[in-house]
């Protein structure tokens, strides 16, 4: 064990928002989102709070469709709670299937395992009211729900009321009525993912606030009975965030609110949180954050995962350890407890176990091994490749989340195209309209197989025309080096020669939440930048790459 008194900030780096948190025995889990990604909905967990090792997701066999889903919809603020009574994890979570015109059409579900690894029972739908469902397994035996009822009509405060019911989990029935019991504890307005807690003689709801920008925060209310009323935290602002200054933005939209940033902060956004108690009665809350390119309010890491520690006061609150309401990026470490040596966040496979990394996520569409595999030629990630990288039904994408500023990328493919609408490389993502691809495809004029750099941005079809390079085996490494929102291409044609340049300094600081093009009426993105290697086959369907090795080491 490695004694140490701080946790450090994030304590899950990259795209890991929405965190919601539980404690089963001395092991921590913690659930995010993962929207146009699968798997669906990533699972971490941790023994220390300050380290968490990614065991898997959720939605790993095709229970949601999600492609033709724009940015940034998706599968939204999964809930994570265990029911001791029956020894059961449960999980709520949103499809958001629709956004267009701020309908935003979500249906809910909660599902079942036994196991946190699982298998996780089907999708058990519970209501299409709105979006970011909680469940809480109160001591009586009764289970409810909790959800934000989004508000469509002219003239009402938007985004809606936090409502609550009883709920038959087995059957997915809310039972009797829905109950509205607030629009929001502060004037930060967009309250949405509440979340029940019963403390004492309380019961505790926990919202979301201020939009998913730089007003974001953590807000409070209790109630002697689970339908209210609900009396708010009596600071009248949020307990968690990122900038404490006062805002009344009520019935303002979901935005950014950039001119909430906080000069004097390295950590923005704070807010989104869940709370849990420790084996020794201590209280943490995980919360969201991102972490902007110095000078820029851009966030490639996009939403990233954070801890604070958290105390009640004689009367009965809840407030942060410190009695302010800044989140940190320094925390006390549980007490008792060290901490574990810590994860290394570095990907590296070479794929000799047939099978690969569960880091790996794809966009829009289910991994399957009909178009990626292990298997047709052991010791290699071989990639069919289907549409283009601006498809968002069938791209023959494999990524992993960027997790730091400054990080090196490198893999080696085999590839022999015999049509210029036949590709294979390595390159940066974020969705269907924004993303860089550094690629091996034929050359007409040459009639061999060429290394060049196609890009995406904001929709924009890019071809870096004067980038161009012979390959002449059909076999080729590749390096990207990114720094700070700049990336670095970079190609050798064996190990014994040096790296030559594909494409130097190119900002790609857009690949990032504020800097993509989301859904009209939209902020961008949700998620963050990822690492990708794939295959493009807009030909014949017949050709597949072959892929070595894929390593991601942050500097």
């Amino acid at each position: 064990m490695r004694e140490t008194e701080t946790i450090q900030n994030p304590v899950i780096p990259g795209m890991a928002p929405d965190p919601s948190i539980i404690r089963v025995g001395e092991v921590f889990y913690i659930a995010t989102s993962t929207f146009h990604w699968n798997p669906g909905i990533q699972i971490f967990k941790s023994t220390d709070l300050a380290n968490w090792e990614p065991i898997g997701f959720v939605l790993n066999n095709g229970e949601v469709n999600l492609r033709g889903t724009n940015t940034p919809a998706g599968i939204w603020a999964p809930h994570l709670s265990y029911d001791a009574s029956t020894h059961k994890y449960w999980l709520a979570f949103s499809h958001m299937v629709n956004m267009a015109g701020r309908e935003f059409n979500s249906d809910s579900y909660a599902m079942w395992a036994e196991d946190i690894n699982g298998p996780w029972s089907d999708p058990i739908y519970i209501t299409s009211i709105g979006f970011d469902p909680a469940i809480f397994h109160d001591d009586d035996g009764k289970h409810y729900v909790t959800i934000l009822e989004w508000e469509t009509r002219q003239g009402y405060q938007a985004p809606g009321h936090i409502v609550i019911a009883e709920l038959d989990l087995e059957q997915g029935k809310v039972i009797g009525q829905w109950h509205r019991v607030t629009q929001g504890f502060t004037t930060r307005g967009c309250a949405e993912a509440p979340q029940i807690y019963k403390y004492q003689d309380y019961y505790y709801l926990i919202l979301a606030s201020g939009g998913t920008g730089y007003a974001h925060g953590v807000e409070i209310g209790r109630a002697k009975n689970i339908f209210g009323p609900y009396e708010p935290h009596p600071s009248g602002e949020p307990i968690i965030t990122s900038s404490p200054r006062h805002l009344f933005s009520l019935g303002d939209p979901d935005a950014g609110h950039v001119e909430m940033y906080n000069p004097h902060s390295f950590m923005q956004k704070a807010g989104h949180g869940s709370l849990v108690q420790t084996q020794n009665g201590e209280w943490y809350m995980a919360h969201l954050m991102s972490r902007p390119l110095e000078g820029t309010l851009l966030n490639p890491l996009g939403r990233e995962t954070s801890i604070q520690k958290m105390k009640w006061t004689q009367d009965g609150w809840l407030e942060m350890s410190d009695g302010s309401n800044l989140a940190k990026m320094q925390v006390e470490a549980m007490k008792g407890i060290g901490l574990s040596e810590m994860i290394s966040h570095d990907v590296v496979d070479h794929f000799n176990n047939n099978s690969y990394n569960n880091a790996f996520m794809t966009p829009y569409r289910n991994q399957s091994a009909n178009w990626v595999n292990t298997t047709e030629r052991p010791g290699y990630l071989r990639i069919h490749g289907e549409n283009s990288f601006f498809s968002q039904m069938n791209p023959a994408i494999m990524a992993t989340r960027a997790t730091s500023f400054h990080y090196e990328f490198q893999t080696k493919v085999e590839f022999n195209p015999d049509h210029y609408s036949e590709t294979a490389g390595m390159g940066l993502y974020y969705d269907s309209n924004n993303w860089i691809y550094v690629h091996m495809t034929h050359s007409e004029s040459t009639g061999g197989t060429i290394l060049t750099v196609l890009q995406a941005k904001l929709g924009e079809r890019i071809e870096h025309v004067h980038n161009r390079f012979a390959i002449p085996d059909g076999m080729v490494e590749l390096k990207l080096v990114y720094n700070a929102g700049t990336a670095h291409f970079f190609y050798r044609l064996s190990e014994d020669r040096e790296w030559e340049v594909a494409l130097d300094q190119v900002d790609v600081a857009y690949l990032s939440d504020e800097g993509v093009n989301g859904e009209p009426g939209e902020i961008g993105g949700f998620t963050g930048l990822f690492n990708f290697v794939g295959s493009v086959d807009a030909h014949q369907h017949d050709s597949f790459a072959d892929f070595e090795y894929y390593s991601v080491m942050n500097l």
